[in-house]
């Protein structure tokens, strides 16, 4: 051993230990507000323990170890039969197994469900993000199986259930499942219309035979997946199980798994059916775009939460470093220039969970029957899905930066959480295609545009930027010419006018007025820090510091 040179101080310890969920005030608030109060205290409780383990040694290690160990694929077994099995690392399968039994694949029909969900969903991946893809992919199946009823009865309290049963077998047989997607093929990308998987009908009644393949296919040791094929009546939405009723493997051929830029741990697959791959109808021929689409809007609102998770965690570490760190005599977090960027993190970190939690209590109402929080939804979800999953590699690339080179070196975790940072606003359309879904919807449903006044305008008058604000987005939607080429625009516009409502409505004087001043009333530079000096920064840094 060297000798020793120097003593090590002016370090900031690990950041673990503590409650995830209740030092995280502006999650904590949401789920208080969004909850009825016979169902709050049993939240609180369920979501103050899951915060601790979140929070704890243990659970930041199996997240390290997940990542570092990424899964593997096998083909055939050693006798050359082909199995096409994933194996990944044990951490893997103790995160996947905390997710499931926390109940985050349980969201609908139950009091609260999603908004539950929601919240848990946020820390889950601020430990470990690539679990997050089953996890989401299994809990918005439901709204898609739900087309066909019989279905949807013998899979529902499956994916409901707080078992996570690992293994390939008849899924049927199993106490809990978890359910994938296969979308996208090479030649279409987003565009699904342009599938070439051909679904052919058997003699018995909705069962058909697969031949193609799928560019992408995560998480695909699930039980089975959702997978979009043109049947003889058109695009179609079918039910593909890994393994059969009687036990024999599907015809599932993984051909290669992909090498990503980041989402390490979760396996992302190439697929090929080849004709004898058996699958089940779900819906109609035909209409497997409309089939699918309430899986597709639950997944784009766990990319917002996915990334206000991600946010949340960078913004955390930074705080706290800067809390402990000392620089030119003081504490980094009293330098008013550093305390400025950390406030401005603040603020994206705490608009983006606000505006997903406030989704997911829409999705709560909209699941008793509330038609207003539904067509709200229909336009909010791919408003927020654009924007909140853009801010997200800014955020965790200055808050990298807020640790100095340490913040560039593996082992603060904050590299890992910037390769993860893309993916939410890749996964389930990119950028183009939510804006776009964002015309959709204005030029098709009258309702949702109706719904969006209504909600935003429910913090009008508290705030003369945002009321400027509102006012400049109605003259925008008033001007029609050229708007495809303005779709992004449109999309950015509509997420801060509905963030700052909702920032008006519930967050602290302090942080509303920061964000209307720099996100609506223009006095904001052109990267984080440039806060006006004039605001009450300290109580935004403070706010966001995770301590219990």
């Amino acid at each position: 051993m060297a000798p020793g040179t120097h003593t090590v101080t002016n370090q900031a310890p690990p950041l673990v230990e503590y409650d995830m969920f209740s030092s995280d005030a502006a999650l904590a608030e949401a789920v208080e507000r969004h909850l009825p109060p016979e169902a709050y205290g049993e939240a609180r409780e369920e979501l103050t323990a899951f915060g601790v383990s979140a929070g704890s040694a243990q659970a930041q290690e199996w997240g390290r170890l997940a990542n570092e160990h990424p899964p593997r694929l096998r083909t055939h077994d050693r006798y050359g039969r082909r199995i096409d099995e994933v194996e990944f690392h044990p951490a893997w399968h103790r995160l996947l197994g905390r997710a499931v039994g926390a109940g985050l694949t349980g969201a609908w029909g139950r009091p609260g469900g999603h908004v539950r969900r929601a919240a848990g969903f946020l820390l889950a991946s601020q430990v470990e993000a690539g679990h997050g893809c089953p996890v989401s992919m299994t809990h918005a199946a439901v709204p898609a199986l739900r087309a066909e009823p019989e279905l949807a009865a013998a899979w529902e309290p499956l994916i409901a259930s707080r078992v996570y049963e690992q293994g390939l077998r008849p899924p049927l047989g199993k106490t809990g499942v978890l359910l994938g997607m296969g979308m996208t093929e090479k030649q279409g990308g987003s565009d699904v219309r342009a599938n070439t998987t051909r679904a052919e009908p058997l003699a018995a009644e909705g069962e058909y035979v697969l031949t193609g393949h799928k560019w992408f296919c995560s998480a695909p040791m699930s039980d089975a997946f959702l997978v979009l094929a043109q049947a003889p009546g058109g695009l179609s939405c079918l039910l593909v199980p890994r393994v059969l009723p009687d036990g024999t493997r599907n015809a599932f051929a993984l051909q290669r798994l992909k090498d990503k830029l980041g989402n390490h741990s979760n396996a992302s697959a190439e697929v090929e059916f080849d004709g004898s791959t058996w699958a089940r109808l779900v819906g109609e021929e035909g209409r497997g775009l409309r089939t699918v689409m309430g899986m597709v809007a639950a997944t784009r609102l766990d990319c917002v939460l996915g990334s206000a998770a991600l946010m949340r965690q960078a913004v955390a570490q930074a705080v706290h470093h800067a809390s402990y760190r000392r620089a030119f005599g003081a504490l980094l977090v009293d330098k008013p220039l550093m305390r400025n960027v950390l406030a401005d993190l603040a603020l994206e970190s705490e608009a983006a969970t606000v505006l997903g939690m406030r989704l997911a209590a829409a999705y709560d109402s909209a699941d008793s029957g509330t038609e207003d929080d539904r067509a709200l939804l229909r336009i909010a979800v791919p408003v927020a899905k654009y924007w909140v999953t853009k801010r997200c590699t800014p955020v965790v690339a200055e808050a990298l930066e807020c640790l100095g080179g340490n913040g560039y070196v593996e082992e603060s975790g904050l590299p890992r959480l910037l390769r993860e940072s893309p993916l939410n606003s890749l996964w389930e359309g990119a950028g183009n295609v939510q804006a776009l879904d964002v015309l959709r919807a204005l030029q098709r449903e009258p309702a949702v545009l109706n719904a969006f006044l209504t909600e935003v305008g429910r913090a009008r008058g508290a705030d003369h930027r945002l009321d400027r604000a509102i006012r400049d987005l109605l003259t925008e939607l008033a001007d029609l010419e050229g708007i495809e080429a303005r779709a992004r625009r449109l999309a950015e516009r509509m997420a801060r006018v509905l963030q700052g409502a909702l920032l008006v409505r519930w967050a602290p004087p302090e942080v509303a007025d920061a964000f209307c001043a720099s996100r609506l009333g223009g006095d904001w530079g052109a990267s984080f820090g440039t806060l006006p000096h004039t605001l009450d920064l300290g109580a935004v840094v403070e706010r966001a510091r995770p301590v219990a």
